[in-house]
């Protein structure tokens, strides 16, 4: 956002920023206005704020499952989140997954590593 630019006031306007400008405009926006808002002030942090939320919903999973191919543990990515292990698990599944389902999937993930790639075809013919 450039000085002659008028930050959105709408989400729609402002989901159509770039993620990381629109943390950036959020950031400049929140700490160069004055204590009490006008009602577009209100309105432009507002809306900036939820494309942000918007984005991350969206983008955290995404680098659960990143983290987890790379083969970091759960304890190791709730560290890093902020979470706890099943709040990882929650949003790591897209809200799909219980502690229990997760930890047969991941147990089957483990086996199918060690065997090796082959292990899989082999069975099933």
């Amino acid at each position: 956002m450039s000085r002659t630019d008028l930050p959105p006031t709408h989400f729609d306007d402002a989901e159509k920023i770039n993620t990381f400008q629109a943390l950036i405009d959020l950031h400049a926006h929140a700490t160069g206005r004055p204590l009490q808002p006008s009602r577009s002030e209100a309105l432009a942090e507002l809306a900036l704020s939820a494309a942000v939320v918007a984005w991350w919903s969206r983008w955290q999973p995404i680098m659960i499952h990143t983290a987890l191919r790379a083969g970091t543990d759960l304890t190791d990515i709730a560290a890093a989140t902020g979470l706890d292990v099943d709040e990882v698990i929650h949003r790591g599944s897209g809200g799909l997954m219980s502690r229990r389902a997760w930890s047969s999937a991941d147990t089957l993930c483990s086996i199918r590593r060690r065997s090796g790639p082959s292990a899989g075809a082999s069975r099933r013919r």
